[in-house]
C-alpha cells in the first residue's frame, strides 16, 4: 500500500504560503504558512499533521490489540502532542482516554505500551515517544 500527499509552496519562508492536498482529498488545497506553524493563524502545519497521523495510527493499533484479546471497545480517544524545539521534533506524547468493558488497568497499560511501540507511525519516528492513559 502506498499513500501520498502533496505540498506546494509559493514565496519566501516568512511571507509565503503553501497548500497541502492528500490523495483522499480529505485535505484539498489546505492552507499552511509560517504563521500557522510558528505563530497563530488559520490553517495547518506539518507538526499538527504528524500529530494527527500519530494519534490516528496509535488508536487503530490499540483497537486491534484490544480486539485480539476479546475486549469490547466503547471508545478510545487519543490526543497527540508533538514537541518541536529548534527545528527538531524531540518528542511525541500520546494522551489516551478509553472506555473498555472488562479490562484491568494493568492489562490496558500493557496494551497501550504495545500499541505505542508497534503502530507504523511510532516505528517511523526517530524520537522519544511517551504516553499516558486513563481507563474510565
Amino acid at each position: 500500500m502506498k499513500r501520498n500527499a502533496t505540498a506546494v509552496w509559493n514565496g519566501a519562508i516568512k511571507t509565503g504560503s503553501g497548500k497541502i492536498s492528500t490523495q483522499s482529498k480529505t485535505l484539498d488545497n489546505t492552507q499552511y504558512s509560517f504563521k500557522t506553524r510558528f505563530e497563530e493563524g488559520v490553517g495547518t502545519n506539518p507538526e499538527e499533521l504528524v500529530a494527527a497521523a500519530h494519534s490516528g495510527c496509535f488508536t487503530m493499533q490499540l483497537s486491534a490489540f484490544l480486539s485480539e484479546e476479546g475486549h469490547t471497545i466503547e471508545e478510545i480517544q487519543t490526543k497527540c502532542e508533538i514537541n518541536l524545539v529548534e527545528g527538531t521534533i524531540i518528542g511525541s506524547h500520546l494522551t489516551v482516554e478509553a472506555k473498555i468493558d472488562g479490562i484491568s488497568n494493568d492489562e490496558f497499560q500493557k496494551l497501550v505500551t504495545k500499541a505505542e511501540e508497534n503502530c507504523p507511525i511510532s516505528k517511523l519516528f526517530n524520537t522519544k515517544i511517551t504516553s499516558s492513559a486513563t481507563l474510565s
